[in-house]
């Protein structure tokens, strides 16, 4: 039986990288029985060379590169290639080698330039990684969003900001094929506060400005969501080197894992779990949860802090984030990217064995993720179909998670949060920007697993915090206000169900509800209207508790790269455990009542932008289907019409009064229905419809619809009523006297 060569084993692992353990290279190579001595001597001694790293039973190359790195260019061999090396590399060997791939919109590149790039592992006989320019370290060229109109020089640059009227000058050679009339987004040349117009050159043509590639930006602008970082902002960011271990403790060899969207490109939380080994707590199980340590880098007071705190969040759009954190930090330095070693707050918690947290302490830490996965990968391998990078950790890593989780589950029922299930709409784009489909996501276990754990390390902190009597945020949620309530008791009742009256309302009460409703017709019109019967959650230095999730104390620790909250919370501890002079100010202290309105308000402006731009792109979508009919239910009642979710896309349309069909409709406002005048039919929240799509706007989100059936009842047909019809017209005629009447007795009470 012939034992491998060192060479063949370190090509076996580069070239299955998830198949690594001890037991995967002997499978490989054929080798059993006393044969396995001489391969886990061979092992060690690459160990010992540096050419591997044990981690847990599995070996691996060294550390490998952050998705998004700081690089030195290297300057072009005789190829012309560029090549570049990174700054931050934790490899015994030598740095690899990566290959910068411009755009035709990039910069010139030189010898000795540092610059922020995007990598991929590829596989070639000269370099390691390729690297897409995202900007040179150093520079921060002003960027405008703009309609280009051409002129004989070239064109000028008309912002869609309206706080921007200054026009941009474009030189022909910057024009880059835009034509008149279209989107586009232009970055600044030539020195700042030179006189006359200011220059820029066109980086990318976004087309008509009613175009879906376009959507995103416009919201962006009319919202006012800042997306251009301030030069100081980007120096701080690029003057940021990676947090040493100093007195940190050491997390690296815990086999913490992300997961996330298949999509995300930063990473602020990692877990892991395991049984718990104290006899006192049996059948129980301890969950570490490591956030990354963002305070370290986004000090109080300083320019990142300032932008951090005027943005508040991060705003998600189909095709582009505004992050609140340069790209340096979001992507790199503050990302617990998989297999790099990243600065981090942790908590380990105690469970026992019905899930309730018994214990947990906090830790400043270094850890380093054993793997980056997605929601999906993770629960098809909890499934029994684990793919090559999942099969590996199943017994280490995921299956103990679950197990936790499965422990929560019973917790969680104790408690008996809101359990609302409405579906999450997603829109997928082209790579043109065109909406290819509307999607509703899936709801997987592993959805709620990693929801749960973070709740947990949530509340963790607020009531660390409370017991330190340290100033911190909390995250409040408020009980629904009594008119509220009457009208979702109103629509139960309408419906055939019962809220009960008269006593202290509690989330079980409304989860009794919701059960009654499940499985029925009017499960959706349920959940929507218990949606619509909440108060908006905010964030406040007071504790007023959490209603949505049955929690008296909450805060948000989980995500401090995109909410401001999060890092609030993250220097409380900081000062709360003595770990350092970078936790909360006496200033941020003093300012925490501002913090708390200004970032609730960043935060529905997000909001708001998000569903804006859906609404657009839902909008554009179905444009193309003008004359389709659709089914659906109505969602809202109005005087001026009825809104109706369409089921395929979860889309909002109105149809206007003068669409419901002959007869004139009176609103009645008490109990939210229409009812026509000459048939006595009556509109109502929960209907299902059928309705013909007349009109969709692009560049407002606005959906037209005409009613055809209620019910899966035609409406009568014939010629509408309009607005001049005689209903209409005798109806008006009547509210005239009525007001008349109303006038001449308030007179008579003087």
């Amino acid at each position: 039986m012939r034992i491998p060569t060192k060479e063949e084993i370190l090509e076996w692992i580069s070239d299955n990288p998830t198949l690594t353990s001890k037991r995967d290279i002997a499978k490989a190579f054929g080798i059993k029985g006393a044969a396995r001595i001489d391969l886990k001597r061979l092992l060690k001694e690459l160990e010992a060379e540096g050419h591997l790293e044990k981690r847990k039973k599995t070996y691996r190359d060294p550390d490998r590169l952050p998705p998004v790195s700081v690089l030195l260019v290297g300057g072009q061999d005789d190829d012309g290639d560029l090549f570049a090396s990174p700054l931050e590399w934790h490899g015994e060997g030598a740095a690899p080698v990566i290959l910068v791939v411009p755009r035709a919109s990039d910069p010139a590149l030189g010898k000795g330039d540092r610059i922020l790039g995007r990598l991929t592992e590829v596989k070639s006989e000269t370099h390691q990684y390729e690297a897409r320019l995202i900007r040179r370290i150093g520079t921060n060229p002003r960027q405008v969003l703009g309609v280009f109109r051409k002129t004989t020089e070239g064109g000028r640059i008309l912002p869609i900001d309206k706080g921007d009227g200054k026009e941009w000058q474009v030189l022909a050679e910057g024009v880059n094929g835009a034509r008149d009339g279209e989107l586009v987004e232009a970055q600044q040349t030539g020195p700042k506060g030179r006189l006359g117009l200011p220059r820029a050159k066109v980086i990318e043509r976004l087309g008509d400005p009613s175009a879906p590639k376009a959507v995103s930006l416009i919201a962006i602008h009319q919202h006012g969501i800042p997306d251009r970082f301030p030069d100081r902002v980007i120096a701080e960011a690029d003057a940021a080197k990676p947090a040493p271990l100093g007195q940190r403790e050491d997390l690296r060899d815990l086999p913490l894992v992300t997961i996330d969207p298949a999509d995300a490109r930063d990473h602020d939380d990692a877990c892991w779990a395991h049984a718990d080994d104290d006899p006192a707590n049996e059948g129980g199980h301890v969950v570490w949860v490591a956030i990354a340590d963002v305070a370290h880098y986004v000090t109080p007071a300083s320019a990142l802090d300032h932008e951090a705190r005027k943005r508040g969040n991060s705003s998600y759009f189909p095709d582009r984030v505004v992050p609140m954190l340069p790209d340096r930090l979001s992507g790199d330095l503050c990302s617990l990217h998989e297999g790099v070693p990243r600065a981090c707050i942790a908590v380990r918690m105690q469970l026992d064995s019905h899930g309730r947290k018994i214990g947990h302490r906090f830790v400043r830490g270094m850890m380093r993720s054993v793997a980056s996965l997605n929601y999906a990968e993770v629960q098809q391998a909890r499934d029994g179909a684990p793919n090559d990078k999942c099969a590996p950790l199943m017994h280490e890593v995921i299956e103990p998670l679950y197990a936790a989780y499965e422990a929560t589950r019973k917790a969680r029922a104790e408690r008996q949060p809101l359990e609302l299930d409405l579906p999450e709409r997603k829109v997928e784009l082209t790579p043109e920007g065109k909406v290819a489909s509307v999607m509703f996501r899936d709801r997987l276990d592993a959805h709620r697993l990693i929801e749960e754990f973070m709740i947990l390390a949530n509340v963790a902190a607020a009531e660390t915090l409370l017991a330190a009597r340290s100033p911190l945020l909390f995250r409040v949620h408020e009980e629904p206000n009594p008119a509220k309530l009457d009208a979702l008791r109103e629509t139960a009742q309408s419906a055939g169900f019962t809220l009960a009256k008269g006593q202290v309302l509690k989330t079980q009460h409304l989860n009794a509800l919701l059960n009654a409703a499940a499985g029925t017709e009017e499960a959706e019109l349920i959940n929507i209207s218990t949606l619509r019967s909440m108060t908006q959650a905010y964030y406040s230095p007071s504790n007023f508790g959490h209603f949505g999730l049955a929690l008296r104390s909450y805060a948000h620790f989980t995500s401090p790269i995109r909410r401001y909250a999060d890092l609030i919370v993250h220097r409380a501890l900081i000062s709360a455990h003595g770990w350092g002079d970078d936790g909360l100010s006496p200033e941020g202290i003093e300012n925490l009542e501002a913090t708390a309105g200004h970032i609730s308000d960043t935060e529905r402006r997000s909001m708001l932008a998000e569903r804006d731009t859906n609404d657009r792109y839902l909008a554009s979508y179905l444009s193309e289907r003008i004359g389709n009919e659709f089914g659906g239910r109505i969602s809202g009642i109005a005087r001026f019409g009825v809104f109706v979710k369409l089921d395929e896309t979860g889309a909002d349309g109105l149809i206007p009064m003068r669409e419901l069909g002959r007869e004139y409709f009176r609103f009645d406002a008490e109990s939210n229905t229409l009812t026509g005048s000459e048939t006595g039919t009556t509109i109502g929240l929960g209907q299902r419809v059928l309705v013909r799509l007349t009109e969709a706007a692009p560049v407002t989100g606005g959906i037209a619809l005409e009613l055809l059936e209620l019910e899966d009842r035609k409406l009568p047909s014939g010629g509408r009523r309009g607005r001049g019809g005689p209903m209409r017209r005798k109806a008006t005629k009547a509210k005239r006297k009525a007001d008349k009447l109303k006038r001449k007795v308030a007179r008579r009470r003087r």
